[in-house]
């Protein structure tokens, strides 16, 4: 079964050697599709960490690799670089296209860079961004699973996080629900879950779903949740839409990650989107 890695907050400058060796012992073991890095790669934005960054994802050996930057990933304290050079060292690592598209045969995933020079932590994504991944998403297949992938969440489940939801989250759920979205993913907060939009969000009109990932191989583990990835695999049983998502959490006892969680998602039909 074909499946996407999830590798999210991985703040290289306090990575921990052994949540890396065991995180790239569970990528050679699941032969991902596509790896995805879904923002604040480093803690601050280092040349040096950015180096590291890029290194460990080549040693994952994934055929391919998408990834957006976060708001870590953006010079703090080099103010010169973060107002007219922002993402030149991320670019140095992981390319100039910072909204990058993956497609295959079975996945669509079509990365948003929501952060902002002048934004220190918060997200946001514009009109413009809102239609152009509309218009991707409604280009799909229908064999395809359509994928989102943001830094900051659409969603959060507790009060403290509140503050951290991305801006213009409601137009672009709307939006994205409506041209075919089926899952949107996420990190920034460090605290994994799924839950469904079309409960949480009035506009969504179809089955979908919000991801977010915790921290990867950070020591900046939220208290109560170890390190941890997320697995998709793309299924449909006796023909119906359905994902499954595994989280999968460090255990510092058997060294290794291990499938901690596993829900079965089903999605909406792959009829036209409105």
């Amino acid at each position: 079964m074909s499946c996407l890695l999830q590798i999210s907050d991985t703040h290289f400058g306090t990575e921990q050697p052994e949540v890396m060796a065991a995180l790239e012992r569970l990528a050679q073991a699941l032969s991902p599709q596509v790896v995805v890095l879904s923002g604040d790669i480093t803690q601050r934005a280092t040349r040096a960490q950015f180096a590291a960054a890029r290194a460990f994802v080549g040693r994952l050996a994934a055929p391919a690799v998408l990834a957006i930057p976060g708001n870590h990933d953006i010079p703090l304290f080099q103010l010169g670089a973060r107002l007219f050079a922002p993402y030149e060292r991320y670019a140095g690592a992981f390319g100039t296209d910072l909204e990058p598209v993956f497609e295959s045969a079975e996945w669509l995933v079509v990365a948003v860079n929501t952060t902002r020079w002048y934004r220190h932590a918060d997200g946001e994504v514009s009109p413009a961004q809102i239609e152009r991944v509309a218009a991707r998403l409604a280009a799909a297949s229908a064999s395809q699973l359509r994928v989102v992938v943001t830094h900051q969440p659409v969603m959060v489940t507790r009060q403290e996080d509140m503050s951290n939801r991305l801006h213009g989250r409601e137009a672009a759920v709307a939006r994205w629900c409506a041209a075919g979205a089926d899952l949107i993913l996420g990190g920034h907060i460090h605290l994994p879950f799924v839950r469904s939009l079309h409960d949480a969000y009035a506009g969504c009109p179809r089955t979908a779903w919000a991801v977010q990932a915790g921290t990867a191989v950070s020591s900046r583990v939220r208290a109560g949740h170890p390190n941890s990835v997320n697995v998709l695999r793309l299924g449909t049983p006796e023909g119906v839409r359905a994902c499954q998502a595994e989280r999968w959490d460090h255990s510092a006892a058997d060294k290794a990650f291990v499938c901690a969680k596993v829900l079965r998602l089903p999605l909406a039909s792959a009829a036209a989107p409105a």
